[in-house]
């Protein structure tokens, strides 16, 4: 399990970050005194998403994927908020498209993940 993701993000995208994380089903949690300032927490389920504040943020080339409970009631709502939301190829069965967050971050939304496979 991946317990957290951080993305770095402007101070002035900061609020738009959270409204559009708290879109996909995310809640903002206390992050430990030290970091004040310095972070904004969110989670959904067992998944934390730390927004790190500073100046010079950069993009990353990849992207991380949520999956979304209601999957179209969410689109709906990051649509009506403005976001493009691009339809992608279901791999395996699953709905699935890729929006960017206020910052640029590139995010893959998705009604359910895909199987596991192998031993475990």
């Amino acid at each position: 399990m991946i317990q957290h993701v951080t993305r770095e993000v402007k101070t002035a995208q900061l609020d738009a970050c959270i409204a559009f994380y708290e879109a996909l089903g995310f809640q903002r949690v206390a992050a430990p005194e030290a970091l004040a300032g310095r972070f904004v927490w969110l989670q959904l389920g067992p998944t934390q998403l730390h927004l790190a504040l500073t100046q010079h943020p950069v993009v990353q080339s990849g992207h991380i994927a949520v999956v979304l409970e209601p999957y179209e009631p969410s689109l709906a709502r990051l649509r009506a908020a403005g976001y493009a939301v691009e339809a992608r190829r279901e791999h395996w069965g699953s709905p699935r498209a890729y929006v960017h967050d206020p910052a640029g971050n590139l995010v893959e939304v998705m009604a359910w993940p895909p199987e596991r496979t192998g031993s475990q």
